[in-house]
């Protein structure tokens, strides 16, 4: 069975695209009381056996909050990923959260940023790379990742992951992959299949669909927690902790309460019908959440 990790990107900044997040939150959502609540929910991981901890650049001030927990705590794994910026400036009401740029520049900046903060930073990964990523055709980008002797991943988003993810493989720099894949979301399994196969790590993400399957999970989904006596996240996490290309499922909990559920997962067996949605229909809609 896969191992279950955090990731911030709900507890960096005081808004992200998750459903079900408001009531998990600090009612005030300043820069200390964020902190505070991401310690809360790394001590409840750190309680509950959890080792591994995913931040990246855009997560707001996700890497600050995990490196003044981390004194302690050198049992944890941490990893992190560049290529986005925070742009929103801790203002939950901005336009725009965060800017992308796939460069040598963007990446020399954040990789310094990161190392400061991150010295044991154990795996660096490209955040949300796509097949027509300028990162494929840029060799100084390239050689200068690979130059920090830090073992390197990517993360993908879209409906066209299993592109990216295949093309990524044969660049030959990789060793782990972090994509989207629930059980509204399928698309990816054969790409990621398949980077398993080829030694690469297959870290999981949006196991929850951003909450979708809390807040309105399929009818199979709630009656599966039901029947089970867990939560419908659990049910949704089970499914990917037990495939057996699976090797890290995150967990994107907002409060202890959330993790302590999520982790219920490991407990639990379950049997779903097919319910993934077209990956355009699927990525249509997540387009749409609004950040909160």
């Amino acid at each position: 069975m896969a191992q279950l990790a955090l990731g911030l990107a709900s507890l960096g900044r005081p808004a992200y695209i998750n459903l079900g997040r408001e009531g998990a939150l600090p009612a005030v959502r300043d820069v200390e009381s964020m902190r505070a609540q991401c310690h809360r929910v790394l001590d409840t991981a750190y309680e509950l056996g959890i080792r591994w901890v995913d931040a990246a650049r855009s997560y707001g001030l996700s890497e600050d909050f995990l490196s003044s927990w981390l004194p302690g705590h050198d049992d944890v794994t941490v990893s992190s990923k560049w290529g986005y910026a925070y742009t929103a400036d801790w203002r939950p009401d901005a336009e725009v959260h965060e800017v992308k740029e796939h460069s040598l520049a963007r990446f020399t900046q954040q990789w310094q940023e990161t190392s400061a903060l991150l010295p044991s930073v154990a795996l660096y990964q490209v955040h949300s790379l796509t097949a027509d990523s300028p990162l494929f055709t840029d060799r100084a980008l390239q050689n200068a990742m690979v130059e920090i002797g830090v073992p390197l991943g990517f993360s993908t988003s879209g409906p066209r992951q299993a592109d990216a993810i295949r093309k990524a493989l044969d660049l030959g720099i990789f060793r782990s992959v972090q994509s989207t894949w629930n059980v509204l979301e399928t698309s990816a399994g054969e790409a990621l299949r398949e980077a398993h196969d080829a030694g690469l790590r297959v870290i999981v993400k949006e196991g929850v669909a951003n909450g979708r399957l809390v807040v309105e999970p399929p009818q199979a989904v709630a009656a599966q927690a039901k029947a089970l006596a867990v939560g419908p996240d659990a049910v949704a996490l089970a499914v990917i902790a037990r495939q057996p290309w699976v090797d890290v499922v995150l967990s994107g909990a907002a409060s202890p309460e959330q993790l302590r559920s999520n982790v219920d997962a490991l407990t639990v067996d379950v049997d779903l019908p097919d319910l993934a949605e077209p990956a355009d229909e699927y990525w249509k809609t997540r387009a749409g959440l609004s950040w909160n």
